[in-house]
């Protein structure tokens, strides 16, 4: 689960970085569901791969032109999009509400996008959005939600990056609530348990697999070395470094990020081994004891999770198909309709 940021596009500090956990890490070995209990997360029936078919039908080449040159231009911006949808999601539901960048008119409540687990968000992700609600609003004016934007785009960059192409229902509205308060709470942590995570899941009405399958997002992007910092050195207050680190990536990341005054914006990649291609291979590296953060690695470590990261890192096909599933599921959490619970903004940084 993406709950960490990719770098600035490309900095010094994560190309040495990068370079380093490579040169140390290469040959790399090779190597029950919960009861729904989320009513609001269950796929509401409003919700239509063909809902723009009349009102503006070409919405997804339009958003496919903004996220296609994108990509070419500023690579981190898939794993920055991708991230901004989940942490939309999480949060109220995927509702847009994470792109609002001002207090509500009248009000001095920070809203989402500025909550302290949000702080490492990419602007990329932020402005492969802004451009195509402004290129949809010269042809469709009005008509398509950046709820709606976010998830086209999440999944345009899923299938940029080498990742299954899959069809997004469409209907959602833009949520009128966007309050930091609501954020840590309802998003994974580096270091939250595997019972923290099937709890904080099923509450989405999302299920132990869902879990396993949507944290394979961390196929790309990075994470700042704070998030995980202790599991080099002082995991879970044992003045020890984590035991399920391989040691050539605990040498390669204490090099890295130094116990106390590193750089902050030094990153390492989730997937050392393939890090800017969505794959399988996030699987196969925590079997290897490759996984960054701790909450990565609890994965293959806890009874519950372990076979279905054995199944995933043997089956690329297996993993792209329940990707996407998982994916149309998240999406479909707490989704708001009609002028009552929701709003077709003009601008998506903006309440109205």
């Amino acid at each position: 689960m993406p709950v960490l940021s990719p770098p600035p596009s490309p900095p010094t500090t994560f190309v040495l970085a990068y370079c380093l956990v490579i040169f140390l890490l290469l040959p790399v070995p090779t190597k029950c569901q919960t009861k729904t209990t989320n009513i609001e997360a269950r796929s509401p029936r409003q919700l239509s791969v063909n809902y723009y078919a009349k009102s503006c039908p070409q919405v997804e080449q339009l958003i496919g032109s903004v996220t296609s040159q994108q990509f070419k231009e500023a690579p981190v911006s898939a794993p920055a999009t991708i991230r901004l949808f989940f942490h939309d999601c999480f949060v109220e539901g995927c509702d847009g509400s994470i792109l609002i960048s001002s207090a509500k008119p009248g009000s001095n409540v920070l809203p989402e996008k500025y909550a302290v687990d949000n702080k490492d968000l990419r602007e990329e992700g932020f402005e492969t959005v802004r451009k195509a609600k402004a290129l949809l609003e010269s042809k469709c004016p009005g008509v398509v939600s950046c709820a709606d934007i976010l998830a086209i785009a999440a999944r345009d960059f899923v299938h940029l990056a080498g990742g299954p192409y899959y069809q997004v229902k469409k209907g959602r509205w833009d949520g009128k609530v966007s309050m930091a308060s609501m954020v840590s709470n309802n998003i994974p942590h580096s270091n939250s348990t595997i019972d923290q995570l099937i709890k904080l899941f099923n509450s989405k009405g999302l299920t132990l697999e869902d879990l396993v399958v949507l944290s394979g997002a961390h196929t790309i992007g990075f994470a700042h070395c704070e998030h995980f910092i202790s599991r080099l050195y002082d995991y879970r207050g044992t003045k020890q470094p984590d035991p399920a680190i391989d040691p050539r990536l605990l040498k390669a990341l204490r090099m890295s990020c130094p116990h106390f005054g590193g750089n902050n914006d030094i990153v390492a990649p989730f997937d050392v081994t393939t890090p800017f291609l969505f794959d399988n291979a996030y699987y196969g590296n925590l079997e290897a004891k490759l996984g960054l953060l701790a909450s990565d690695q609890a994965l293959v470590l806890d009874p519950r999770t372990k076979p279905i990261v054995q199944q995933l890192a043997k089956d690329k096909q297996k993993f792209f198909q329940d990707f996407a599933a998982a994916m149309e599921k998240m999406g479909s959490i707490g989704v708001k309709r009609g002028q009552k619970h929701g709003v077709k903004r003009k601008y998506c940084n903006m309440h109205l």
